[in-house]
């Protein structure tokens, strides 16, 4: 039997996952920002509701997750892993990477961050203020090379001469990566596929 809590630890869960909160995931879907404030969770008398199965498949959509990855965390006990763990000026070496975009090495560090179902995910710790608001000197993401990435996704990106990114998912096709920076008030950024390393998709942030 299904709990209202399990329920929304499921969404709250799925958030995490792709480095939102609850309020940021509900607008990605189109949704009012408060749907699932702790305050939707109760009615007046205190007794626990449900998220709408309407508001349940916008968040899947807009998250590209199936019903069967939601119900996964419905019963999944929470808890979390440890990852390799390295600054995110450090992931321009070419010894910390192999072809792929996965972790290799011995120069990583290990440290404890919400389950991601792959196995090859790690962690970057961001420094400095070059990527405010968004992210802070501080701020942890956790990311996934295994995940599929869509227009709208925060991601990482290594190119061929080294140097590594994080931007937004803009628009990707044969021939060109088109992102947008985290920053705003920067232009757009044009990059030939064939100067890209790979693309690796944060799915996590402590903020």
């Amino acid at each position: 039997m299904l709990t209202h809590a399990q329920i929304w630890r499921a969404v709250d869960r799925l958030a995490e996952r792709h480095g939102l909160t609850a309020s940021a995931l509900a607008k990605r879907a189109g949704l009012d920002a408060t749907t699932f404030n702790r305050s939707k969770r109760e009615a007046p008398d205190g007794r626990p509701r449900w998220p709408s199965t309407e508001s349940i498949a916008k968040i899947l959509a807009a998250t590209g997750a199936s019903l069967d990855d939601f119900m996964h965390l419905v019963q999944s006990p929470r808890g979390g892993r440890a990852l390799p763990l390295i600054r995110f000026a450090r992931a321009g070496d070419g010894t910390l990477f192999d072809e792929a975009g996965l972790p290799v090495g011995g120069g990583w560090e290990e440290a404890i961050f919400p389950d991601i179902d792959d196995a090859h995910a790690y962690a970057l710790e961001i420094a400095g203020d070059a990527m405010m608001p968004l992210y802070r000197d501080g701020d942890i993401v956790v990311v996934s090379p295994a995940a599929a990435v869509r227009r709208g996704d925060r991601v990482i990106v290594r190119t061929r001469r080294g140097e590594v990114l994080a931007r937004e998912m803009k628009r990707r096709t044969a021939r060109t990566l088109e992102l947008r920076p985290l920053t705003p008030g920067h232009p757009d950024q044009i990059i030939p596929e064939a100067d890209i390393a790979w693309v690796a998709r944060v799915m996590w942030a402590s903020q």
